[in-house]
């Protein structure tokens, strides 16, 4: 397993190996413990999220539906053309088990935000035996690196999409007869897909990374098909926000932004990779 990991970041020659390569069954021990120390910090994050459930709700789930939240308030102070507020929007619970659902909810999902640099760390104490020493050095930069996207595409969502999209969706009527009154399990669903997907997005010039290492993409061609992926961003962004063609731009640019940081980093990949297989010539 550590040889197909080396595959990932090519050598100009390749040392052998010093240690005994581990069996495949060694391998899946070694991955199951990964798997749960990761899924172990998941857990007590969600239990002390169980704990302050009162609190979790009040100043994190339904704050982007007040208009005490912050976004409303830097908005508002901009200028009076920018000023917006959400409307009143109270939630309602059908099913007798529903806010004990949501509360479990809800935590395990605060749990997977919280606790993905821990999942991703112990990512990577997986495959690091299968690195050489330079590509460590790579791996621990890009622990902190994927982490911070992650995390910052939440926030993203949380603090710029979910406003905007709680505002358009509480206030869209189809008439007079109708009104708004979610659920409390809508509410969340939406409030989910309008941070984690975002988050995940955001690691876009990560996957780029790795897949130039092993030669699948590169620059050239990710410049080639600049409008192709112009398209196809936003309509990502259509599918991930409400038919707000504001909300769409807002997700949409930052994606593409990332699409353009995506292929520097590829162009530099493609560089560091021909300047490691370059082989070097001694002048007689």
């Amino acid at each position: 397993m550590s040889e197909i990991i080396r595959n990932f970041f090519p050598k100009k020659n390749k040392a052998e190996d010093e240690s005994k390569e581990m069996g495949f069954l060694d391998h899946l021990e070694e991955l199951r413990w990964h798997v749960i120390r990761a899924g172990i910090a998941v857990i007590v994050i969600a239990i002390i999220a169980l704990v302050f459930q009162n609190e979790v709700f009040e100043y994190i789930i339904y704050a982007p539906k007040k208009p005490s939240f912050i976004t409303y308030k830097v908005f508002c102070a901009i200028s009076e053309a920018t000023c917006f507020s959400p409307p009143e929007l109270p939630l309602i619970t059908r099913e007798l088990g529903e806010q004990f659902f949501m509360g479990i909810t809800v935590s395990l999902y605060l749990g997977l935000v919280v606790a993905f640099p821990v999942i991703f760390y112990e990512f990577w104490k997986f495959i690091k035996p299968g690195l050489y020493d330079k590509e460590i050095k790579i791996a621990n930069r890009l622990i902190g690196v994927t982490s911070l996207l992650f995390l910052l595409g939440v926030s993203f969502g949380y603090f710029v999409i979910a406003p905007f999209a709680i505002t358009y969706l509480g206030s869209y009527t189809v008439g007079t007869e109708a009104t708004n009154s979610p659920t409390l399990a809508s509410y969340v669903s939406y409030l989910t897909m309008f941070t984690i997907p975002v988050g995940l997005a955001f690691e876009l010039p990560i996957v780029v990374y790795f897949l130039a290492k092993i030669g699948i993409i590169g620059p050239e061609i990710m410049k080639k098909f600049r409008r192709e992926a112009f398209l196809v961003i936003f309509i990502i962004a259509a599918v991930i926000t409400p038919p707000d063609a504001l909300t769409q731009i807002l997700v949409g640019i930052p994606m593409y932004i990332l699409y353009e940081i995506s292929i520097t980093v590829a162009a530099r990949v493609v560089k560091d990779n021909e300047t490691t297989n370059t082989p070097q010539t001694n002048d007689a």
